[in-house]
């Protein structure tokens, strides 16, 4: 146990000699590096929460958990879906047309899945109301062949050059003969889903009776569109209650489409901290050279030390107490650094992007178009202690050489 005697002593000669300032300078650079190391590594970790986070609320928000087909499509779609809210794992189900399509505006083509959707039950298994004007989607509700209207992601949209109002031409080709012609419909768009995610770049939504009726089962839906209780276990979920239906039904969950996207960010994260704790680590060993350097400065203070009674006990905590200071500022500005670093991270690229004139993120090509920031108290907890831990550990080498210092040969020359 660290007596008073020891703490005084260890803050009192934490620095060092006028004449060898080169080891306070050497201390300040320990602290310096285990406070970046710190710092950025909670500023990462927030990142990558908030990946997470919006990969979680957008990107799954907007997509069904899971769907559940019929081979010819489904003609009563109620009973089916009383059926499947029957199981107490399903929180909500809602109707769907599923079509791969082309869209074409002038000489620009793009291709797109078509979605068909009920409004009225939609918003029960998907979030997509909260990126779209509600306008919008009250176009959609017309039922019947006569409604034209369709909603595309943004950046589909600004693909293709087109603003509400203009005319799209919707082109869905015959998946089981190819010899038939594709059908055509002129549609207008009512708006655009905004959601800073991939998916502007590849959703249109259109009422469910008129993808019905572009589909190759006209009057029927491709299935059902569900939300589970639990996001993670949608998979097992949707297997057990297809196997529980005739032959013919099939499903498919978010780990097939979206689950490559989750895992990658799960992995990028664990990397990323692997890589930084091994910054920390390097900075937490820092102290080892900074205390071996204090330990030949001081052994002439050792040695008086020792000759007034004092034991290797005593010597050994005096130098932890160094050790231990040189980690708990370092660790404490780190965390002041993270939180700052964490709160600014959107801002700071977000101004660099305007500075410069570029997209750092695209979301063409990564998950969001922003950079998002969560920060985690737990994050904060675990990295304190493994910083303070590490730089506890690496005192005590240089701690037990400093106990070992014999007296009569440190004070020989003095």
């Amino acid at each position: 146990m660290v007596r008073f005697f020891n703490l005084f002593v260890g803050l009192r000669y934490a620095g060092a000699r006028r004449r060898t300032q080169l080891v306070s300078f050497i201390s300040g650079i320990s602290i310096l590096g285990l406070m970046v190391g710190v710092g950025l590594l909670l500023t990462v970790l927030s990142v990558m929460n908030g990946f997470e986070k919006e990969l979680r609320d957008r990107i799954l928000g907007i997509i069904p958990h899971g769907a559940i087909y019929f081979r010819y499509g489904i003609e009563d779609w109620g009973s089916v879906r009383e059926t499947l809210l029957d199981n107490p794992d399903f929180v909500a189900a809602a109707p769907f047309v599923q079509l791969q399509g082309m869209l074409s505006v002038g000489k620009k083509v793009k291709p797109t899945v078509l979605y068909g959707i009920d409004v009225a039950s939609e918003g029960d298994v998907s979030a997509v109301a909260g990126f779209v004007d509600p306008a919008v989607l009250e176009k959609l509700k017309t039922s019947g062949e006569e409604n034209n209207a369709i909603v595309l992601g943004a950046g589909l949209a600004e693909n293709l050059g087109v603003e509400a109002g203009d005319r799209i031409t919707v082109l869905v080709p015959n998946s089981r003969n190819a010899h038939e012609l594709p059908k055509f419909k002129a549609m207008f768009l009512a708006g655009v889903v905004s959601s800073g995610t991939e998916l502007d770049y590849a959703l249109a939504l259109v009422n469910l009776n008129t993808a019905s009726q572009l589909s190759e089962y006209a009057g029927r839906v491709s299935g059902l569109r569900v939300k589970t209780r639990d996001l993670f276990a949608a998979p097992e979920i949707i297997y057990q209650q297809v196997r529980s239906m005739e032959y013919g039904y099939y499903g498919s969950d978010w780990t097939r489409t979206h689950g490559n996207l989750y895992h990658a960010v799960q992995m990028s994260k664990n990397l990323v901290g692997l890589l930084l704790f091994l910054i920390v680590a390097i900075a937490a060993f820092n102290v080892v050279s900074t205390l071996v350097m204090v330990v030949v400065d001081k052994q002439t203070d050792i040695a008086i030390l020792k000759t007034l009674g004092a034991s290797r006990g005593d010597i050994l905590a005096i130098f932890v107490v160094q050790g231990g200071m040189i980690g708990a500022i370092g660790t404490l500005l780190g965390l002041v650094f993270g939180v700052v670093g964490s709160l600014v991270a959107h801002d700071l690229v977000q101004g660099l992007e305007k500075l410069f004139h570029i997209q750092f993120l695209n979301a063409e090509i990564y998950p969001v178009s922003y950079l998002p920031s969560q920060m985690r108290f737990e994050d904060f907890v675990v990295v304190a202690i493994v910083s303070l831990l590490m730089s506890f550990l690496a005192t005590l080498y240089p701690a037990w050489k400093a106990s070992r210092v014999a007296p009569a040969e440190a004070l020989r020359f003095e």
